[in-house]
C-alpha cells in the first residue's frame, strides 16, 4: 500500500494563503491607481509576510516606515557631496551599508534591515542625479510603505493566526542565535562586497534612476548574504535569481498571451503559494526559506515595473528582457564574489566542521 502524502501543518498552510493573499491584493490595488514606483509596495508586503512572525502593530508599522525614508531622508545631505564630492560621499554610503548589514547579521530585524538596505541604494541611484528627484522619491516609497503595512494588516485580518489544540503554536519564532561579533563583522563585509562595488557601477551610470528595480534586487543580495554563513550560500544567491527570473519570464508570456489584470494578479497569488511551500514549514520555516523569499521578490520586481511600462508593446518587452539580463549578471557576480570571500575568509565553524 502507498505511503499517504504528508499532510501540510494548518499553520504553514494559513501563512502560505496569508502571503499569496496579501501580495497579490497589494499588487492588484497598486497597479490599478498606478502611484510613483507602485511595484514597491507588494515587494514590502511580502518581505514581511515571508516571515513567521505576527501582523506588526501600529508603533512596529511606523518603524518599518522610518526605517525605510530615513536612509533616503538623510540622503538628502549626501546629494551636494555625490555630485561634487562622490568620493567623500562614497564612504559615508559604505559605512550606512555595511551598519544595516552588521545590524542584520547581530540578529537584528530582517525586515528592517532590509528596508535600510533598499534605502540607501537608492539614494545613489536617486539622489546622485537630482536632488529633487530623490525628494520624489521619499514621497513615493512613503505611500508604497504605508500601503505595504497595511496590506500586510489585511492579510491578517482575513487570515489570521490559529491555534492548534494539543500544541503550542508561537506567535513569534524563537530569537535566532546571536553570532560572535567577528563572525557578524565577517557577514557584514561580504555583503558589502557584494553591493558596495555594484553601488558604485550604477552611481556612475548616466540616467541611474531607470535602475531602481535593479538596485532593489541589489540590496536584497546583500541582506540575503548578511543572514547566512554557509558556503552554499553563493549559490543560494543564483538560484534565488534562476526561480525568480523564471516565474518571470513564464508570466511574461502568459501575459503577452492574455493581458488582463486579473489574470496577473492571480499568477501573482499562484507563484505566491507555490513559493510559500518552500518557505514555510511547519510553525516555523524552510531552512532554505530565504532563498525561495528572494525567488519570489525577484519575479515581482522583474515582472511589475514591465508591466507598467506599457501594453506589452515591444519598448516594455525590451526593457523586461534588459532587466532579467542585468539581475542574471549581478546573480553571477554576488554568487563569485560569496565564494571568493568565503575561500579566502571561512567562517570558524565551517573552519571547525571541515567542510
Amino acid at each position: 500500500m502507498a505511503a499517504a502524502a504528508p499532510i501540510m501543518h494548518p499553520v504553514a498552510a494559513r501563512r502560505i494563503l496569508r502571503l499569496a493573499l496579501g501580495t497579490s491584493l497589494c499588487l492588484l490595488v497598486s497597479q490599478i491607481l498606478n502611484w510613483p514606483l507602485s511595484f514597491i509596495a507588494p515587494v514590502l508586503t511580502l518581505m514581511i509576510l515571508a516571515l513567521p512572525l505576527p501582523a506588526p502593530g501600529l508603533k512596529k508599522g511606523l518603524v518599518l516606515i522610518i526605517a525605510l525614508l530615513a536612509p533616503v531622508t538623510l540622503g538628502l545631505g549626501l546629494v551636494p557631496l555625490l555630485q561634487h564630492a562622490r568620493w567623500v560621499g562614497v564612504m559615508l554610503v559604505a559605512l550606512a551599508l555595511f551598519y544595516s548589514f552588521y545590524f542584520t547579521a547581530r540578529g537584528g530585524s530582517q525586515v528592517l534591515g532590509s528596508f535600510m538596505t533598499i534605502g540607501l541604494t537608492l539614494v545613489v541611484t536617486i539622489g546622485s542625479v537630482n536632488g529633487d528627484l530623490l525628494i520624489l522619491l521619499i514621497k513615493a516609497l512613503a505611500l508604497n510603505t504605508a500601503f505595504g503595512v497595511i496590506f500586510v494588516w489585511v492579510a491578517h485580518a482575513l487570515l489570521p493566526d490559529i491555534s492548534v489544540p494539543g500544541q503550542a503554536v508561537a506567535r513569534k519564532p524563537p530569537d535566532p542565535v546571536k553570532p560572535v561579533l567577528t563572525e557578524a563583522r565577517r557577514r557584514a563585509l561580504r555583503s558589502l562586497l557584494v553591493v558596495l562595488p555594484l553601488t558604485l557601477v550604477f552611481l556612475f551610470v548616466s540616467g541611474s534612476p531607470s535602475y531602481t528595480v535593479v538596485m532593489i534586487k541589489v540590496a536584497s543580495m546583500g541582506q540575503e548574504a548578511s543572514t547566512e554563513q554557509s558556503r552554499a550560500m553563493g549559490r543560494s544567491l543564483f538560484a534565488s535569481t534562476f526561480w525568480g527570473g523564471l516565474a518571470a519570464v513564464i508570466g511574461w508570456h502568459l501575459l503577452s498571451a492574455w493581458p488582463s489584470l486579473l489574470f496577473y494578479t492571480l499568477l501573482v497569488a499562484l507563484a505566491g503559494l507555490l513559493f510559500g511551500r518552500r518557505i514555510f514549514n511547519g510553525i516555523a520555516v524552510h531552512p532554505d526559506f530565504s532563498k525561495w523569499s528572494y525567488a519570489y521578490l525577484t519575479m515581482i520586481v522583474l515582472l511589475a515595473p514591465a508591466v507598467l511600462d506599457s501594453s506589452f508593446s515591444s519598448d516594455a518587452g525590451s526593457a523586461f528582457w534588459w532587466r532579467l539580463f542585468l539581475f542574471g549578471v549581478i546573480a553571477v557576480y554576488g554568487t563569485v564574489t560569496v565564494a571568493v570571500f568565503d575561500a579566502f575568509w571561512p567562517s570558524r565553524k565551517q573552519d571547525a566542521d571541515g567542510h
